[in-house]
């Protein structure tokens, strides 16, 4: 009888213990985007685009929480890093480029385009060394030219060569993140680096690199804000609160750019000659996706595939909410 007792008495505590942990794993799952109770919207940002600029100046946490809301912000070295995270369903929302939603789109994530921000084609380059040979699109035959794969320069690269008569398979191309491409630049390991702000005035600053070409008049550049499918359909009070944080830093941003470059120094840990010199390179504000940027998107799209850089061919307009 004492034996069974125990038994009993066992049963019953670890019968306790399983409704807890449940009791706990359920109070998590409500705090995802897609869950009930306090909902979280997980932002990933990168240095120095709009969304870093939200979260430094403040203010999403009070306006999010006011709607129930909670935030939190994941940074990433690049677009198609953030979006990997996205398709994965780590984070909810972010900013990238031209490029990586197109690469993103192609391998099946499930991302929505909520809004763009002006073209800024002076807001990346490709960069050769201070004494480097090359001079022009020709002298690039060849040689090895560093950028992060399926991000926003990757496009400008294409589009480069084929203004100086170049196909893509006529160089090498090295696919390296900032960090490490800026290494293997100043180390002499690759010839040219294609890359963005705040990284290209940083490097041109620190190494006296010379611009061998920037994006204008070869591409728009526009900075994309992007979702995942759950939150632009299922939480679209977010999305909206979001936007107009994002439209209210960037009008502040825009009129205050000695105060925003002593705000981001610290936060991106570069100085502040090379924070406001890439801050000029740059358009500020959202605005809403038109059929024009879904056929700029297409267009960008339809050259990736058929240089084989993306494995199918994709209909950008299926990630546009209507």
């Amino acid at each position: 009888m004492k034996r069974i007792g125990w038994v009993a008495l066992i049963i019953a505590l670890t019968t306790a213990l399983i409704a807890g942990c449940a009791a706990n794993n359920n109070g998590k799952e409500e705090e995802g985007s897609s869950g009930g109770g306090d909902k979280v919207v997980r932002i990933g940002y990168q240095k120095y685009a709009s969304v870093n600029i939200l979260k430094e100046r403040g203010g999403l946490e009070e306006k999010l929480g006011e709607i129930g809301y909670k935030v939190e912000w994941t940074q990433f070295p690049g677009g198609p890093q953030l979006l990997e995270a996205l398709n994965v369903g780590s984070i909810d929302f972010g900013n990238v480029g031209e490029a990586p939603p197109i690469f993103a789109q192609a391998a099946g994530a499930p991302l929505v385009y909520l809004g763009h921000s002006p073209a800024s084609p002076k807001a990346e380059a490709i960069l050769v060394p201070e004494n480097s040979p090359i001079q022009s699109g020709a002298d690039l035959k060849g040689k090895k030219v560093a950028l992060n794969k399926g991000s926003n320069v990757h496009y400008l690269l294409v589009k480069y060569l084929e203004k100086e008569g170049l196909a893509y398979n006529d160089i090498e191309v090295v696919f390296l993140p900032p960090a490490d491409a800026r290494t293997a630049f100043e180390g002499g390991s690759v010839d040219a680096w294609v890359i963005w702000e705040p990284f290209y005035s940083a490097a041109q600053i620190a190494t006296k690199a010379r611009v061998l070409a920037d994006g204008e008049g070869l591409v728009s550049n526009h900075e994309f804000y992007i979702s995942s499918r759950d939150l632009a359909e299922n939480h679209k009070d977010a999305v909206d609160v979001v936007l107009e944080e994002l439209k209210a830093s960037d009008d502040w941003a825009k009129n205050n750019q000695e105060e925003l470059a002593e705000l981001l120094a610290p936060a991106l840990e570069l100085d502040l000659p090379s924070i406001k010199q890439a801050l000029t390179n740059r358009g500020y504000g959202v605005e809403p996706i038109t059929d024009d940027i879904v056929e700029a998107q297409q267009k960008i799209a339809d050259v990736f595939h058929g240089l084989e850089l993306i494995p199918n061919k994709i209909d950008v307009s299926e990630a546009v909410i209507k």
